[in-house]
């Protein structure tokens, strides 16, 4: 089970307008999210990781401006909106299994909270690096 609780449903609120044929191809974790991984559409570079689930998906598929699903406050947050550091979506992909977006877009400004251009920024692991022959 998930540390993290489902997206809340209101019984009054309509059912998600995610297209059903997209919603089915979809799989889901236990709290009924997908990892999204936002990257630059011109540079390939990896922007930041948010969840999704299929309402924010779906508003990030109809308005342009990515949305996700905030774990840790359970709510819905459209990116930039408190920041002024937007994401304009160019596209989006399901991956073979998924279980994982990509999400092409323009950033504008910061992508990291901390207000480093990406996440990873200055958090490099020791790794050993791989050959061919390894």
């Amino acid at each position: 089970m998930s540390e993290y609780p489902a997206p809340a449903t209101d019984p009054a609120a309509p059912a998600s307008a995610l297209d059903p044929r997209i919603a089915a191809r979809l799989k889901k974790d236990a709290a009924g999210l997908v990892a999204a991984v936002c990257q630059q559409h011109d540079t390939g570079e990896v922007l930041m990781l948010g969840w999704m689930d299929e309402e924010a998906l779906h508003r990030t598929l109809t308005t342009g401006r990515v949305t996700f699903y905030s774990r840790s406050r359970q709510e819905y947050w459209r990116k930039g909106d408190t920041s002024g550091h937007i994401q304009l979506v160019k596209s989006v992909a399901l991956d073979c299994d998924g279980d994982a977006l990509l999400v092409r877009v323009d950033q504008v400004g910061a992508a990291c909270h901390t207000g480093t251009r990406t996440c990873f920024d200055g958090r490099d692991l020791d790794a050993a690096v791989g050959t061919p022959e390894a």
